[in-house]
């Protein structure tokens, strides 16, 4: 079910670093310290999706991804692309705690 504006925002305060785009898009940008980190998680981000049947576009732009997220059926943004916000960026995280190991 599509979220209300007002749903939206206070979601938002709760997503780190996501962008409210065109009022139907949530994107993030990720950066990478080297091109295949950043394939990784691509990869297993595409497989959470997958998982959930739920895809986001993703633009790979050498060390830079990019995640836009939205609900096609819905015609804007649900809970679930908020979930998925919330996993990929602990994806994110776990993937950059690994680098100091």
């Amino acid at each position: 079910m599509r979220l209300t504006e007002e749903e939206v925002q206070a979601l938002l305060e709760k997503a780190d670093g996501w962008k409210l785009v065109d009022e139907r898009w949530i994107v993030k940008k990720y950066r990478f310290q080297d091109y295949l980190q950043g394939i990784e998680f691509v990869r297993r981000i595409a497989a959470i999706s997958e998982n959930t049947n739920h895809h986001p576009f993703i633009s790979i732009d050498y060390k830079l991804i990019t995640v836009k997220l939205s609900s096609w059926r819905a015609k804007g943004l649900t809970k679930l692309d908020f979930d998925l916000a919330k996993q990929y960026d602990e994806v994110y995280n776990q993937m950059k705690q690994g680098e100091g190991e």
